[in-house]
């Protein structure tokens, strides 16, 4: 149906692609592969009009068209659903779906809405992606998963045949992922074709029909991912082989650095208590909806109704005081890096220069002013110094962060916290949404954190990653507390722990 040959994009001195070729196949769903940076967004705003390419051609349908603005993509039947779901939250589902094209009625020679039958029309797509709520329902009152069906039945509304998801699982929960699944089966039945980009390659053998390579802005290899194998995917995607992604543990925890006791919220957690040592890599893992991100956001003194005795390195720290928690040597790095860890528009320098701009508390971690006034010298010598110590890719100080690769953008929300030479890193789902190449060197920097004697308290997801990186694994489940593994114990034990089911373990 449709056909990219020799797509090639370039930005100032920056070649995006080079000659990229892929196929969309009516009723198959083609996974596109790659590292930040190797060119995936760059290729999704070619197809979608955002972007038009500097050579190469589109062929749809055997014919070549040429896309000025995003609409003449849509006119042709090509939409895009993105991690970041666009719908407006204070209108229903069937406004979101119809936006700025409703069906309407003459009434008195009058154009007006045609509510009715904007419902009952709205109400035929969502059937057609499977969602189990009523067209009329409020936007604001559904998950991310239904917002995305949501985006889905815009597109089919508008005829599309080519349907792209762009990391459409990152925030959605195990049972949420399984409805992803379905639909993308659903629309291949219809005879859509699909693009499916994703860092998680258990996905990609799910739903996936053929698979292209993206390196370095080519494509470097393609295939059938029924005969696919995991590590030859990560070989193409990096150019090299990669066997194992832990970097070696040469851990001696030391003296206790923060303990916590009786940590509870009205409605969110209770009776949490645990401490971390120096050197030593505390995990959390549960399902999702278990409390632990909003544990941690207790901790670093956001959820003003928590209660708990917090110490670290044996002096009280009020819970209620975020700048109190940072000044004792405590430094949180969100899950969401785009909204909460980073000014995406702010450049990489400010970002990392931003905590310790905080005044004489942080007198320790070196002063950036001449007197009264911030020293542009002294600035850049600080955020040079991060950025050489975490290896962070920017062409400059001077450029945005929005610019950066997502394992770029995480390195930078971790640097600037680590320029406040903080006692305890709490750092939440710190892979979330990067990728395998990426994930490496943040499990590097983990440990290089460890070895320079810091605490670290890691929240994750992603079973593997608690069980490799974490000495110990606390097991959290509808808010409580339910278990605590040493390293190396049993996947089945810690994942029975967090879904409350029974296991015989040795």
């Amino acid at each position: 149906m449709l056909q990219l040959r020799g797509i090639t994009k370039r930005f100032g001195p920056t070649q995006a692609l080079r000659g990229v070729d892929l196929d969309l196949v009516p009723g198959q769903a083609l996974a596109l592969i790659g590292e930040n940076g190797a060119g995936k967004s760059t290729l999704v705003k070619t197809l979608t009009g955002v972007h038009a390419p500097d050579a190469g051609e589109i062929l749809l349908d055997g014919r070549p068209v040429r896309f000025a603005r995003t609409q003449d993509a849509q006119a042709l039947g090509i939409a895009a659903v993105h991690q970041e779901t666009v719908v407006f939250d204070a209108l229903s589902a069937a406004e979101n779906i119809f936006i700025a094209r409703p069906p309407t009625k003459r009434v008195v020679g009058i154009s007006i809405v045609d509510w009715p039958r904007m419902e009952r029309e709205a109400q035929q797509w969502l059937d057609v992606v499977g969602a189990q709520f009523p067209a009329r329902t409020p936007t604001g009152e559904l998950g991310i998963a239904q917002r995305h069906q949501i985006e889905i039945a815009r597109a089919l509304s508008m005829r599309a045949r080519v349907v792209i998801l762009d990391e459409p699982t990152a925030a959605l929960s195990q049972a949420e992922i399984h409805e992803v699944y379905a639909l993308v089966r659903r629309l291949k039945s219809q005879g859509v074709a699909v693009m499916f980009i994703t860092h998680k390659f258990d996905e990609l053998f799910a739903v996936c029909d053929r698979y292209v390579v993206l390196r370095d802005g080519a494509s470097v290899g393609s295939g059938d991912m029924a005969t696919a194998q995991e590590s030859d995917l990560v070989r193409l995607m990096v150019g090299r082989a990669v066997d194992d992604i832990y970097p070696p543990r040469r851990r001696t925890p030391g003296d206790v650095a923060l303990r916590v006791t009786g940590l509870s919220h009205p409605t969110e957690f209770a009776d949490l208590s645990f401490e971390v040592r120096r050197g030593e890599v505390l995990g959390f893992y549960g399902l999702v909806g278990a409390g632990r991100s909003e544990a941690m956001l207790a901790l670093i003194g956001l959820k003003p109704e928590a209660t708990a005795k917090v110490e670290i390195e044996g002096r009280p720290v009020d819970l209620h005081d975020p700048a109190q928690a940072i000044a004792a040597g405590l430094a949180y790095v969100p899950e969401d890096r785009r909204q909460q860890g980073a000014l995406l528009d702010l450049p990489v320098g400010a970002n990392l220069t931003l905590p310790a701009l905080a005044g004489p508390r942080h007198a320790r971690h070196g002063k950036l002013s001449r007197g009264p006034w911030l020293s542009a010298v002294r600035e850049s010598g600080f955020a040079q110094g991060l950025i050489d110590r975490l290896r962070i890719k920017t062409a400059s100080q001077d450029v945005p962060v929005a610019s950066l690769s997502g394992g770029n953008q995480q390195k930078v929300v971790i640097a600037k916290w680590l320029g406040l030479q903080p006692r305890v890193v709490i750092l939440d789902e710190p892979t979330k949404g990067i990728d395998i190449a990426a994930k490496q060197a943040v499990y590097e920097l983990i440990e290089e954190m460890v070895q320079q004697g810091l605490a670290v308290i890691l929240v994750s997801s992603e079973l593997p990653e608690a069980m490799h990186l974490a000495d110990r694994v606390i097991v959290m489940r509808r808010g409580r507390q339910v278990a605590e593994f040493a390293h190396g114990a049993p996947a089945e034990a810690i994942v029975a722990a967090a879904s409350g089911v029974e296991v015989a373990t040795p």
